[in-house]
């Protein structure tokens, strides 16, 4: 896992990533976080997340996917369905599904530059410790980045 200090979705469109990863709820909501920034930078993501069956708790460890233009490159946005709902506090984060949707982008990406921010530790409220080891394991031998907002 490499880790850098930078925007994502600028990142992204910039050409750094050929894939990039953010972590959803199974409600199609996309309003807080970094999926409420990709919503509004990508709404293609937004749309195949609104394609989804709304509220099903079988989208954990699953995702959906848009392919965006960015100038003269293509970037896939992809929803990783990691926490089954939004409210209340404590740990919303699911370590399962989190460890089944990075195992299933290994498979259907490998070989692509990816990047994501704090998956499920964040809003979600995860130990990132744990979740960069079921990443990291799930994603090994890949070109794989780990991007930070610089501290304010």
């Amino acid at each position: 896992m490499k880790e850098i200090t930078g925007d994502l979705i600028e990142l992204a469109k910039q050409g750094e990533f050929d894939v990039i990863v953010h972590g959803c709820n199974c409600f199609c909501a996309m309003g807080a976080g970094i999926a409420a920034a990709i919503k509004q930078a990508f709404p293609e993501a937004h749309q195949a997340d609104l394609a989804t069956a709304e509220g099903q708790r079988a989208k954990l460890g699953t995702y959906s996917s848009a392919q965006v233009q960015c100038g003269t490159h293509q970037v896939v946005v992809v929803n990783a369905y990691t926490q089954y709902h939004w409210r209340g506090r404590g740990v919303l984060a699911d370590y399962t599904a989190i460890e089944q949707v990075f195992t299933a982008i290994k498979r259907d990406f490998a070989g692509a530059r990816i990047g994501y921010p704090l998956i499920g530790a964040g809003l979600a409220g995860g130990d990132w410790q744990r979740i960069r080891r079921l990443i990291t394991h799930a994603l090994d031998q890949e070109d794989h980045t780990l991007v930070t907002l610089p501290d304010r």
